[in-house]
């Protein structure tokens, strides 16, 4: 039960976009679509979920003096594998995604939640936080590029809406990328608000 309780946290309560705010670089500059956004969020929790497992297990191992750099050993082993399958499997988002892949080993949520959780729980706990930061982290960057690619392209995965729309091109630049994360963050903290007036 506890471990749902994690999970959910990390979709909701403490969504790493929307509530603790981290890993914005990534977040804005590739949810110019739904596949960049997808592919992101799937590698990004498939970092999480397995450092958080991997930092668990070894928890008890690890000097407290030298932790960081053995954690961002660990988180730099599973980013080498998301993109080495990448490369592989599929090159076209790989290069969709650029240099925003290899940038995971130092994202501050990965490394935030070995650090603050999976190095003090055990690892049904740690898997239940990687999964639901990863699944958060995932659903924000989903939400935001489907906006920027409707509202950008007119189109949504690549196929065209609706004939006649004429998109607004500032969606899918940088502009766009702020100007939606801030009506976003805006309409989240309102929509906490309402909740915690009611609790």
């Amino acid at each position: 039960m506890k471990s749902l309780h994690v999970f959910i946290n990390g979709i909701w309560k403490r969504n790493p976009v929307f509530v603790l705010l981290l890993g914005l670089c990534p977040t804005l500059a590739v949810s110019t679509s739904v596949t960049n956004a997808l592919g992101m969020g799937a590698a990004a929790t498939f970092v999480l979920v397995f450092s958080n497992l991997l930092v668990s297990l070894i928890r008890g191992f690890i000097p407290r003096k030298i932790r960081i750099p053995c954690f961002i050993v660990v988180i730099a082993t599973f980013v080498t594998l998301v993109e080495l399958f990448l490369e592989a499997y599929l090159p076209d988002l790989n290069k969709s995604l650029g240099i925003f892949v290899p940038l995971i080993v130092v994202n501050c949520i990965i490394l935030g939640r070995a650090e603050a959780h999976a190095s003090r729980n055990p690892v049904g706990s740690s898997l239940a936080d990687g999964l639901g930061m990863g699944v958060g982290f995932t659903l924000a960057l989903l939400l935001l590029g489907a906006i920027r690619e409707v509202l950008g392209g007119n189109s949504l995965c690549g196929y065209q809406l609706c004939p006649g729309f004429r998109p607004a091109l500032i969606m899918i630049l940088p502009p766009g990328a702020f100007l939606t994360i801030g009506l976003l963050l805006g309409l989240f903290r309102l929509k906490q608000g309402k909740r915690d007036e009611r609790s």
